[in-house]
């Protein structure tokens, strides 16, 4: 039987109205319980896991890792869960306030945007970030997660669901879309009456799809064809080391690395020296002419396709360069505006680095992997916003409020 997204959103948008009025000390109480309730209930989720990973044995090894589930990462969801708890409440802060010239006092503050919806793929993680951000920011969550992680997903979200009812909250602020069916994903999309934003998180296929098709508004997210440009004047060893953490941490994530620019004075002696040090990975090497004259036959050659694409695996392109600003000028040309990497001892190249480059982060002398709303002291994150309205960067608790003008007077009337 098809989901009824329409009593969905109805229900959401019944239960946004109690949530948003909740007080801090409610909901941040609620959310510890949340995370020792995953702790506590570990083995039935790592059993419903288990489920999705015996439907999965033959997808790509990217994709199982991001579907696994261990005890260890339910305890850093659970501890995100904790993070979100500790964070500042941006519900009813002020961001400014004035009385105008006809004497009316006129504050804007931050209130909760509604009624989200998250469209995700094989990512139980997601399941809960989205939901105790949505939560502690006072708004309402609808969750259709990729149908690969369906019995991961069904059973976190019962675990705190069950949290909800136990505190007399409206289970509802937490819902799940159990029929992961393209038409009921493409009725997600057009619940204008109720959804008051959506947000895509997965590959740039999904995101495309979102933004493409939704009638509802949408938050650009995810995807990270991410650069490092590694400068003439630079140290050959932080070079090493940050390309390897960028590229092989965890090369499945959008903040991974995916090319390499390196400036020709430094390309001779620095190039055999990382590739040497990627080479207990197996990464797969594609350069372009220059890249494999230094390096060999061993490299594939980079094709235009290449430059534009996000693998999420142990693959890493990798281009000579001229200057910074040929550096520059491609990075802008091909990334998808979300991280990118200077590695450089030149403090103004590193300035026109991190003003010219757009992107949602850049970094000087960093790893990409660093883009993450835990890193920056966010707690658990949304997503990664690529686009420029709203929100950009990673997504923590107040890009997921709005404003309202708050207005006080006395009598007065307008001439």
């Amino acid at each position: 039987m098809a989901t009824d997204i329409v009593e969905l959103g109805k229900r959401a948008q019944q239960a946004a109205y109690q949530i948003g009025q909740l007080k801090t000390e409610q909901k941040n109480s609620i959310l510890k319980l949340m995370a020792g309730a995953l702790v506590e209930n570990t083995s039935e989720i790592l059993a419903a896991n288990q489920k999705d990973l015996e439907s999965a044995a033959n997808l790509p090894s990217n994709f199982v890792d991001r579907l696994t589930l261990t005890e260890e990462r339910i305890e850093g969801i659970a501890e995100g869960l904790k993070q979100v708890a500790q964070l500042q409440d941006p519900v009813g802060n002020v961001d400014k306030a004035w009385v105008n010239k006809a004497g009316l006092s006129i504050a804007k503050r931050r209130v909760p945007l509604g009624v989200i919806g998250i469209i995700y793929e094989a990512r139980p993680n997601v399941t809960v970030d989205a939901a105790a951000l949505c939560f502690k920011s006072g708004n309402a969550v609808i969750l259709r997660g990729g149908k690969e992680a369906l019995h991961s997903n069904l059973k976190l979200a019962e675990i705190l669901r069950a949290v909800l009812n136990d505190n007399d909250v409206d289970i509802n602020a937490i819902q799940i879309i159990e029929d992961t069916s393209h038409e009921t994903a493409a009725r997600f999309m057009e619940l204008t009456d109720y959804l008051d934003v959506l947000i895509p998180r997965g590959s740039s296929r999904l995101i495309k799809a979102v933004v493409d098709n939704a009638k509802v508004p949408v938050i650009e997210t995810g995807a990270g064809n991410c650069h490092v440009y590694v400068d003439d004047d630079s140290d050959k060893k932080m070079a090493a080391d940050i390309i390897v953490n960028a590229k092989c941490q965890r090369p499945a994530v959008c903040n991974s690395m995916e090319k390499l620019l390196i400036h020709k004075d430094a390309a001779i002696e620095y190039l055999p020296y990382i590739a040497e040090k990627l080479s207990p990975y197996h990464v797969e090497l594609r350069g372009d002419k220059e890249t494999r004259q230094i390096l060999g036959p061993g490299v594939k050659p980079a094709t235009e396709e290449d430059w534009y694409t996000e693998y999420n695996d142990y693959i890493l392109a990798i281009k000579v360069v001229d200057s910074i600003d040929e550096a520059i000028a491609h990075i802008n040309k091909y990334n998808t505006k979300h991280s990118e990497t200077i590695i450089t001892n030149n403090y103004q190249r590193s300035q026109q680095f991190l003003d010219q480059i757009d992107a949602a982060a850049v970094y000087v002398n960093a790893s990409t992997r660093f883009t993450d709303g835990f890193e920056y002291g966010f707690g658990a994150e949304i997503g990664i916003s690529t686009q420029k309205l709203h929100a950009r960067g990673p997504m923590g608790l107040e890009e997921l409020t709005t404003t309202k003008y708050v207005v006080r007077g006395q009598g007065q009337t307008r001439n």
